[in-house]
This record gives C-alpha cells, structure tokens and sequence, in this order.
C-alpha cells in the first residue's frame, strides 16, 4: 500500500517560507521530524521516512532555507545565518509537529545533531536520535580525509565561492551548493576541535546546549571519517544535561561494505533503523 504524503510549507518566525513533506501513518505513534545533513536535500530521506510510516509514525522532511525546494532563484547574493537552519527553520517544523499533539522526535543527521541545541522550543522534543553527528574539526579524522578536507576549505572552496558567489559544491558532485554564510561559519567553527563551542564570537553556545534536557542516542558509524567517534564524542559532550548514550556501530555488522558519513539513511543500511524506533517507543513509556 502507498505510503500517503503530502507537501507542506512552513513559515519561519522571521517570515521565510520553506518547503517539506509529510509521510502519514494510519495509527501513529508519534511524529518523527527528520533534521538533514548539510547541504543534503529532504529527498535523500525519504526511503527512511517511508519505513518509519510502516512502523507507526508521522514523518516530516523538510529542505533547509537555500537549499533543494527551499532555495531562491540563485544563491548568489542570498543571505543568511548557518543556525537559521535549527533556530528558524527547524524550529517552524517542530512547531507544526507539536500541535499535531503527539510525542514529537527528532532524527538528526550530521548538522541535524547540532541543531537540537540551537532551539528555542527543544523542551516540546520527547527524544532525539543522531546519525553521523561530530565536531567537523579535521583532526578527528583519518590522515588521508584530513588532508582532502584541508584541501577543500583552503583550495578548492575558495576558487568556487570567488567564482560563483557561494559554495558551488554541485560542481564537485558533492551536494546541493551551499549559500555563502554557511560556508564562511562552517570553515570558521571547523578550525576548531570542538567546533563552535571554542568560537569566541559565540560564548553562549555551552549555554544553550547545557538547557537542553531532550534525551539522545548518538550513533556513529566506525567509518565515518567525517564524524568519527573520537570528534561524535567531542561534541556530544555539550549536551551535558541530557540522558545520552553514544553507540558505534560497523558495517559489518549490519552486513554492508561501507556506511561512510551518507550511507545510514540509504536502503541497504535499513537494518539500523529499527533501533531508532525502540529507542523512540521506550522514551514513550518512560514518561
């Protein structure tokens, strides 16, 4: 049977439309607002939300302000705050999904996971459940990917933002291009080992995280070289006054070759998801 969806716009506190997707369950459970990887659009989520109707759940995917369905005409020109992501556009999201009068949770993907603690409105989130979330600082990874990553902000990044105005990473086959501001603040905060929190333009960050009460599971792929366990660690920790548990998992144990930073919401690797629906229901009954 077709899984329902319908499309969805919200508008943000500060007046930005943004477009999204609601997957509908017949006798939900709950409702699982899905908080993207950067630079990657809802469309990449969909087989995970299609299988989270099957087990029970509302799901909405949305596409971040300049990116995929949210995006203007061009970049060039278009501004805008790399929080905005989490502090305006998730935080639309969730609101919808509250008043929809269900436990409301997160599954967060890379960015996805730092967005929680961005949030004014975490407190209505009965649990969220990260993939692939890390501190973005290149010493946490593998040799190799750190000299590819160095490459690419001091090389690469440079001639495409010049060029075009904003970061053309579709040029490189890495995604959807990226608006200005979010590639200047993603190079600033990955300079740092442990991201934003060590930026001195933001203090206020630990204190933000630190409110945050919202239990979480973070897992982490042992082959993630962007968000390698060591660098998961190291931003978790600022989530200090959340039950958390942190969980590393190999691809081989889910018989797959690879899952990389990208392959926890691909088809094959569907055998990590049900363990975000237990860890979800569990939350459920503990409160």
């Amino acid at each position: 049977m077709p899984v329902i969806t319908n499309k969805q716009s919200f508008v943000t506190a500060d007046g930005y439309t943004i477009q999204g997707r609601v997957f509908s369950a017949s006798q939900p459970r709950g409702v699982i607002v899905v908080a993207s990887a950067t630079g990657v659009p809802q469309g990449f989520y969909r087989k995970f939300a299609e299988h989270a109707v099957i087990q029970g759940y509302h799901v909405i995917t949305f596409d971040y302000r300049g990116i995929g369905e949210s995006a203007p005409r061009t970049l060039r020109g278009f501004n805008m705050d790399y929080r905005d992501w989490a502090r305006q556009d998730l935080s639309a999201v969730v609101e919808f999904a509250a008043a929809i009068d269900l436990p409301t949770f997160i599954v967060g993907h890379s960015y996805g996971g730092h967005a929680l603690g961005l949030l004014s409105n975490h407190e209505r989130i009965s649990a969220a459940y990260f993939f692939g979330t890390g501190a973005g600082w290149h010493g946490w990874m593998p040799a190799m990917e750190k000299w590819r990553v160095k490459l690419m902000w001091n090389v690469i990044a440079p001639v495409i933002t010049r060029w075009k105005g904003f970061l053309g990473w579709s040029v490189l086959g890495m995604g959807e291009d990226l608006p200005l501001g979010v590639y200047r603040q993603w190079k600033r905060w990955c300079r740092f080992p442990y991201y934003f929190f060590n930026d001195p333009k933001h203090p206020e960050m630990e204190a933000l995280f630190a409110a945050v009460k919202t239990p979480i599971k973070a897992v982490t792929a042992a082959d993630d070289k962007w968000a390698m366990p060591a660098s998961r660690d190291a931003f978790v920790r600022y989530y200090r006054n959340s039950p958390l548990e942190r969980v590393t998992v190999s691809a081989e144990s889910i018989g797959v070759r690879e899952i990389g930073h990208m392959g926890y919401f691909r088809s094959n690797a569907s055998a990590l998801w049900p363990d975000i629906f237990e860890y979800f229901n569990a939350q459920t009954r503990a409160c």
